[in-house]
């Protein structure tokens, strides 16, 4: 580090450099409950004052509106960041609820027209497909992302939520700079063929939700009680009622290390993240999201923790104990194809 700026990595094989800890910005516009636009555009400036580069964002985001929200702030700094969303996850006006998954080559040269005008950009570093549709064969939707490459329209591609076979057969097509998935202390499924893939191939591990969407911070303890009605975690099934009850219980060693090293437990849980490119042997950039500068350069304070090995071994086993899925419905997820 220098200048109390965070660390740099090559994101992939052949991609670029970006800060060893990025940015999540879906928060900024929806999901969380309400939102404060000055203090998250502060925040995104304070994380590039950082050393962080990799912003990540995607059309599904308030339909749209998080990739408005920052086009102002990637026409100031399109040098100097790395700007990635995802196209697939298809909403609908006159259904709020309504969630569908579309890989075909002609839906993905739409959606990435309507991202770059939304961004105000030219081009996109980091494309990725956000869910995979197992009913459009992998190599037409691979095809179709990478002809966006030739054009000039992407740098890069990347894949989300795909199982080891898919992460294999979707880099044979085109090379695959990053796959992001959920990765923490308390969702690991990843490692079972994800990562083994990703280390074969040179792929850079981006996990997303690495403080459990705030669970793991302690921030709330039960989010059917304590959380606003338009934050969507009130319904996931981790977070409420018994399951939640039990998965608080499970964070005991996570204050205990954290008292220890005089830091947060979303430090601690943050650098167990961090540490598993050390652990795996390959590149490891998690975006946690926040809308608060405070909150981020707390995070980012994770890049300078390390954990002793008798620290990651009193963390290894929680995983494996939590109570309920991530989401109400898997079936969009790596873990249903696996």
């Amino acid at each position: 580090m220098t200048d109390n700026k965070i660390a740099t990595v090559e994101l992939g094989s052949g991609g670029p450099q970006v800060g060893v800890q990025g940015l999540g910005c879906m928060g900024m516009s929806e999901f969380y409950g309400d939102t404060d636009e000055a203090a998250a555009r502060e925040t995104l400036e304070t994380a590039l004052g950082a050393g962080v580069t990799l912003f990540d964002t995607a059309d599904i985001y308030g339909s749209g509106a998080n990739e408005t929200f920052l086009a102002p702030f990637v026409g100031a700094h399109r040098d100097e960041i790395t700007l990635a969303t995802k196209y697939a996850i298809e909403r609908r006006d006159d259904d709020p609820h309504y969630r569908g998954v579309r890989n075909d080559p002609a839906y993905i040269r739409q959606a990435v027209e309507n991202s770059l005008r939304r961004l105000g950009t030219d081009v996109i570093d980091l494309y990725y497909m956000h869910r995979r549709d197992p009913s459009v064969p992998l190599a037409e939707s691979v095809g179709a992302m990478a002809e966006l490459v030739r054009q000039g329209k992407v740098k890069h591609l990347g894949l989300s939520e795909v199982t080891g076979a898919e992460l294999r057969e979707a880099h044979a097509v085109h090379p695959i700079a990053a796959l992001q998935s959920e990765w923490s202390l308390f969702s690991r499924d990843v490692e079972r063929s994800a990562v083994p893939a990703a280390v074969e191939l040179g792929v850079a591990l981006v996990p997303y939700s690495p403080l459990g969407r705030g669970f793991l911070t302690g921030a709330f303890t039960d989010a059917g009680k304590e959380l606003a009605g338009n934050d969507f975690r009130k319904f996931q099934p981790r977070f409420t009622g018994d399951n939640a009850k039990t998965n608080a219980a499970l964070l005991e060693p996570v204050h205990k290390i954290a008292a220890a090293h005089g830091a947060t437990a979303a430090q601690v849980a943050l650098a167990w993240v961090q540490q598993r490119a050390q652990v795996h042997g390959l590149t490891v950039v998690p975006i946690p999201g926040t809308r608060k500068s405070s909150r981020l350069l707390e995070n980012l304070g994770a890049t300078r923790l390390t954990l002793s090995a008798e620290e990651l071994a009193l963390l290894e086993p929680i995983a494996d104990k939590v109570a309920g899925d991530r989401y109400p419905d898997m079936s969009n997820t790596a873990t249903a194809r696996e």
